[in-house]
């Protein structure tokens, strides 16, 4: 009998423990997927090692990822329904849970449907059938209250891409394997990651690079992780990033003029518009008239071009750019300049350059013939275009608290934490705690979910089935294309349910249809039913269950990729065809020409009334003597999921890190305590020295703040500070095309405390 026989499929608690087995089956907590190795007995795994076999990831794992299954067996585990009563959370049942949702859902509906909303968070993405369901239900209801997690961190790049491709999920990424030279701006991918790019040991693969003769250039304010193991590192004050790329299209224009072939000119013609337009903006940038806000002078200016232009000669270049490019004030400009810089020098859709994937099916056709992701609509407050189908995050609390027909008044909460992870997390706090009702799933009882009405306890990943999600599946952003299926491994405790499941039931108990469709309704909960029997044959405990992995077989034979069975005989993944350049431009570009748009509208109109004062506003701001505030995340550290395991928590607090110069002028030393002020807080957290930043550059992690989340027994009572505290949220705030909150690069005033550090100083004020 086989450890799925036993588990119940998906569905239930083992009667009978089965014997100490090995399966095979892939993380997801980020979009690495590593594969892992999974020894499980009596239905809990004891111990996880990466898989040496694995077709991609070829025996890398993260510590996180290694040590997920300790922190999601927490005793704070969700295991039971909670509702709120008065001003404590108390366990109630499914159905007494589900018909209070539902009845307060159906109330708001009725006077507007946008009324009712959702925040997705960065878990929702990491399965397949959580966004599918999660989206079904918001379109049965007909709401069009979407806010994601991506205008924290790279709704830029999906703005961007609209107007620029066509298609928000059209991502062309760096080609590894090829590239003679790849300028990386803003990214740490030894911590972080390559984001949306499947990259497994990203040290080993940087060091295999340069060892093939790459030459790989990282720009950024700290001299990061990356940098410190291949290339070369170029200091940049934070927040200048656009005047950086402009004075790189400048650089490559002027020895255009020179007479040096630098653009390919026959494919710009053939596969583009726009690039004299482009050209023409980057006219007024010099190297030496940017180096004055960026500090990255003329010569090293040139010098990183010069990199470029013989890296494309060689076999292709790729300019990339990740985090502390998005999260700053300019990330749409920003990703826009590097696609045109891209294409303009033939990098696009080359060998050696960047590449643009090919999922299972053509998505980005699919979502232009469909409408998917492309909705045109604007938000009720600031007349903000969605991104991806979703409004900016950080107006969320101005949607909830402004009066109004379309006023939210019930939100939904999935996959996500943004009490920790937005701007303006003490006032959103204030939203949150007006509404009628605050629905939260989750895995543990996280800071949003310690203000919730409803808090319903979910599946972890490694109690469900799976396929690698919605990046690699439908759209191939892999550097080495593959397809895994994995078994649930790990029994569910209590009366946890999979997402997909608490989506169908939340429709019926709310008088709507999962995406609208009675057919879809009843089809599915006859499934549900016939699935949930079968469970209760073998316990009666069992909860009731859709069957994910006949739903994963479906999917996978839509796509004409087999079945679910046949993917699982392939224990460490089955390999796809590796990209092919030459497929991408002309032939899948899906604006309404077909052609990449190099001068869009939106973004061009931007840059002619926004760069010029925010040039000056650079140079006021030089000579102000304030710091310049980033983010950053340790090894140890994934947004805010993993601080409630001891391993993860063990300073127990974040630091702000300073260069020795900075700590010196302000009579500082190690261990100091520092009140960081912005203009929207200030936060209480002890100093650290770091020459690895530039001076005047100070350096806050994030992910902690954790004192008013008492659910959470390890991060409770930790010291961390929110550094989110110190974005500004609201309209006023935002950058106009993406919605994007800046998040790096705040301007900050650094002073020794003057008392203790206190919990209080997490900005969230007690429920």
């Amino acid at each position: 009998m086989s450890e799925h026989d036993v588990l119940g499929g998906v569905g239930g608690v083992s009667r009978r423990l089965p014997a100490p087995a090995t399966h095979t089956t892939f993380c997801r907590i980020c979009e690495a997927l590593c594969g892992l190795e999974a020894d499980v007995e009596g239905g809990r795994v004891v111990q996880l090692r990466p898989d040496a076999s694995h077709v991609a990831t070829r025996g890398y794992a993260c510590v996180k990822g290694l040590r997920q299954a300790e922190y999601l067996r927490s005793p704070d585990r969700l295991r039971h329904p909670l509702m709120r009563r008065g001003d404590r959370l108390v366990r109630a049942t499914w159905d007494d849970t589900l018909a209070d949702v539902g009845r307060i859902v159906a109330r708001e509906r009725a006077i507007h449907p946008d009324r009712v909303a959702m925040y997705v968070g960065t878990a929702a993405g990491f399965g397949v059938l959580h966004p599918i369901f999660a989206q079904g239900f918001l379109t049965g209801l007909g709401s069009k209250s979407t806010y994601s997690s991506a205008t924290q961190d790279c709704a830029n790049k999906f703005a961007a891409a609209t107007h620029v491709y066509g298609f928000p999920f059209t991502q062309p990424f760096p080609d590894l394997d090829h590239t003679r030279a790849l300028i990386v701006v803003g990214a740490n991918p030894a911590i972080s990651k390559w984001s949306f790019l499947q990259v497994s040991n990203p040290i080993a693969r940087l060091r295999e690079m340069e060892a093939r003769g790459c030459r790989i250039v990282f720009v950024d304010p700290r001299r990061t992780e990356s940098a410190k193991a291949a290339g070369e590192h170029v200091f940049i004050r934070p927040g200048t990033d656009v005047w950086f790329y402009l004075a790189f299209l400048h650089e490559l224009a002027a020895r255009e003029a020179r007479g040096e072939r630098v653009f390919d000119r026959e494919r710009v013609r053939t596969f583009a518009r726009g690039l004299d337009e482009a050209l023409h903006l980057a006219k007024a940038w010099s190297p030496e008239r940017c180096a004055e806000v960026t500090g990255v002078s003329a010569q090293t200016l040139r010098h990183v071009v010069d990199v470029h232009v013989e890296g494309t000669r060689a076999g292709g270049a790729a300019l990339y750019s990740s985090t502390g490019v998005n999260m700053g004030p300019h990330g749409s400009l920003c990703f826009w300049l590097q696609e045109t810089i891209n294409l303009a020098t033939g990098n696009t859709d080359r060998r050696g350059g960047t590449l643009v994937g090919q999922g299972v099916v053509d998505f980005p056709a699919f979502g232009k013939k469909t409408g998917t992701l492309l909705r045109r609509d604007r938000s009720r407050i600031g007349a903000f275009r969605s991104v991806n189908d979703a409004f900016p995050g950080g107006i969320l609390a101005d949607e909830i608290l402004t009066p109004g027909e379309r006023q939210i008044r019930v939100l939904f909460v999935t996959g996500g934490n943004p009490l920790l992870t937005m701007a303006g997390s003490a006032r959103l706090a204030r939203a949150f705690r007006s509404l009628e009702a605050l629905v939260v799933l989750d895995v543990l009882p996280s800071e949003t979910a310690h203000l919730a009405t409803h808090v319903l306890p979910c599946t972890s990943p490694l109690q469900r089935p799976d396929l690698p999600f919605v990046f690699p599946l439908m759209l191939g952003l892999q550097s080495r294309p593959y397809l895994q299926a994995t078994h649930a491994i790990e029994a569910r405790e209590g009366e946890q349910r999979d997402e997909a499941t608490i989506y169908l039931d939340l429709c019926r108990a709310s008088g709507v249809s999962l995406f609208g469709s009675k057919v879809a309704q009843r089809g599915l909960e006859a499934l549900r039913a016939a699935h949930t029997a079968k469970l209760r044959r073998k316990d009666p405990r069992a909860q009731p269950a859709l069957p994910e992995e006949t739903l994963l077989d479906l999917l996978l034979r839509a796509t004409r990729q087999g079945s679910f069975a046949s993917l699982l005989a392939h224990p460490h993944g089955r390999a796809r065809p590796e990209h092919e350049a030459g497929t991408f431009l002309g032939a899948r570009v899906v604006t309404d020409d077909g052609k990449v748009d190099l001068a869009p509208e939106p973004l061009v109109t931007m840059a002619s009334t926004r760069l010029e004062p925010d040039f000056a506003a650079e140079l006021v701001a030089r000579t102000s003597g304030k710091l310049r505030l980033i983010t950053r995340r340790a090894v140890t550290t994934h947004n805010s999921w993993m601080h409630n395991h001891e391993a993860f928590a063990r300073e127990g607090t974040n630091h702000l890190y300073m260069h020795g110069d900075d700590l010196r002028a302000r009579g500082l030393k190690n261990g100091d305590l520092v009140d960081v002020t912005s203009a929207t807080a200030t936060v209480r957290v002890p100093v650290r020295e770091l020459d690895d930043l530039a001076p005047g550059v100070v350096a806050l992690p994030h992910g902690w703040g954790h004192q008013h989340a008492p659910g959470l027994s390890v991060a409770s009572k930790t010291r961390g500070v929110n550094v989110n505290l110190l974005a500004a949220d609201g309209p006023g705030a935002l950058e106009p095309v993406s919605g994007m909150a800046r998040l790096t690069a705040i301007e900050v005033d650094v002073v020794r405390a003057a008392g203790p550090q206190a919990h209080t100083w997490s900005g969230l004020p007690d429920a």
